[in-house]
């Protein structure tokens, strides 16, 4: 009997998985419970064991496929005799050309719209001219200007932008001076060139009336040419992309961070990030971690540091400020009932947030044990999807070594993310005996990343200085 190997639900928000490596291949015997194969998503990477014993009848899914929830990576036969036999294979090769063709297809379209566009470019010329050498393909492009451009006797190279500008404005670029590399003409040469040429011949160019003064270049861009064309062009940026050189080292992006990466440019360009900072004097709370450290590594079994403080103090300002505990759904704002605190834990392979549920009902205890338990698993490598989801705000802490405080990038959907700075010892202005008087204090900034959509700049303000008013304050019970 046959059994089919799936894609499993790896956490609630987890859609799909890619086949990072497989550990096992076609006609090999695996027990139950046995890995078969790697699997990355979007949260955390881990290894699919296999359903039952038996004999791995046919790998479905390939090496950096990317697969939905519930689809079928492999099969595995129970019957070791129907599976090892070779009718079995036989009757599955026939089948077996279709997925291979069917997940390679899928690789494709990953490649860039700028290569396709080139490539597209290229292959319209060669329909009308004889295809020689490499070389001779980048003139026609533009066929306009390819005569003029092959008058001089040395080679010269444009770009696409000078090319459209020069066939817009009917001019010659062998009569450019170009001031880039080599001599090469670029965008602000053909201004330049024009700007000398004067008004009255800058002006008859966007115009379809003078056309008979130039027929030979203006009649085939007579039809685009509007007011809008020209400027249509720069509005499409494509950065331009560094060439690797001797020496260089090449890290090509893992599925996680390139799914980082995704998230960060999709949250600045979706939130209006809004970022305020407050000065806290930590030094009664210093000094209230002091006095139990002892005691509570002792009891507990690790350090007591100063994180769960602060995350004590934030979840109590999320209570009193439950605005800032939501996430925002299409065009509402949802409050959520429960706080789900984010901790943002750094990786080698890159940052991992994992969520203490139902932070509400905890103490800086708690909060300490649920650290360090999600801090071992995530050091361990046994993190599971659902550590890493359903979390509701985020505290971050980058540690010491000269972090003085930075605004964080807000972890969608959520509405707002504080991130810690180095705790320093400063000499501050304080009140002792109503009168001022110099003291040497344990400061610490604290800076909010907040959606301006939902969120206001007065309700930001309010909730960071009573996280600020609370750490200060001390009021804590351990």
């Amino acid at each position: 009997m046959a059994i089919e190997v799936t894609m499993p639900q790896m956490g609630e928000s987890v859609v799909e998985g890619t086949i990072a490596k497989w550990l096992v291949k076609e006609g090999d015997r695996v027990a139950e419970d046995q890995s078969l194969c790697e699997i990355s998503t979007d949260k955390v990477d881990t290894e699919i064991p296999s359903p039952a014993a038996g004999v791995i009848a046919k790998i479905v899914a390939a090496e950096g496929e990317t697969l939905p929830v519930g689809a079928v990576l492999a099969t595995i036969e129970q019957s070791a005799g129907a599976a090892v036999a070779t009718p079995a294979p036989e009757k599955r090769e026939a089948a077996k050309p279709v997925p291979a063709e069917a997940a390679r297809p899928k690789l494709e379209p990953v490649r860039r719209p700028e290569i396709r566009e080139a490539r597209a470019a290229v292959e319209q010329p060669e329909a009308s001219a004889p295809a020689p050498a490499p070389a001779a393909e980048k003139p026609p492009k533009v066929t306009p200007l390819a005569k003029p451009a092959a008058a001089p006797g040395e080679h010269r190279r444009y770009s696409p932008v000078v090319l459209k500008m020069a066939a817009e404005h009917g001019i010659d670029l062998d009569r450019v001076p170009g001031t880039g590399i080599g001599g090469r003409v670029s965008k602000r040469d053909v201004l330049k060139y024009l700007e000398s040429l004067g008004q009255p011949e800058a002006r008859p160019a966007p115009s379809s009336r003078p056309q008979p003064a130039v027929a030979p270049l203006t009649v085939p861009s007579a039809a685009p040419r509007l007011a809008p064309a020209p400027s249509a062009t720069p509005s499409v940026f494509h950065p331009p992309v560094y060439e690797p050189r001797e020496g260089d080292i090449v890290e090509p992006f893992t599925r996680r961070r390139k799914l980082i990466a995704e998230h960060m440019v999709y949250s600045k360009t979706h939130s209006p990030h809004v970022g305020t900072v407050a000065e806290v004097d930590v030094t009664r709370a210093l000094a209230l971690r002091q006095a139990h450290k002892a005691e509570f590594e002792r009891r507990e079994g690790f350090a007591l540091t100063f994180l769960p403080f602060v995350a004590a103090a934030t979840v109590r300002g999320l209570k009193e400020f439950p605005r800032m505990n939501a996430s925002v759904a299409n065009d509402a704002l949802v409050i959520r009932k429960q706080i789900n605190l984010g901790i943002a834990v750094d990786t080698e392979e890159g940052l991992l947030v994992p969520v203490i549920k139902a932070a509400e009902g905890m103490s800086v205890v708690g909060l300490a044990r649920e650290i360090e338990r999600l801090r071992r698993k995530v050091e361990e490598k046994t993190i599971t999807a659902d550590d890493l989801s359903g979390g509701s705000f985020t505290l971050s802490n980058p540690g010491r070594e000269g972090n003085l405080f930075g605004l964080a990038i807000i972890n969608q959907p959520q509405v707002g993310i504080l991130r810690m700075g180095e705790i320093k010892k400063r000499p501050v202005v304080i009140e002792a005996d109503g009168a001022d008087a110099l003291a040497i204090r344990s400061l610490m900034y604290l800076a909010l990343s907040y959606d301006h959509r939902v969120i206001d700049g007065v309700l930001g303000n309010r909730f960071l200085f009573r996280v600020a008013r609370i750490i200060e304050e001390a009021d804590f019970e351990l």
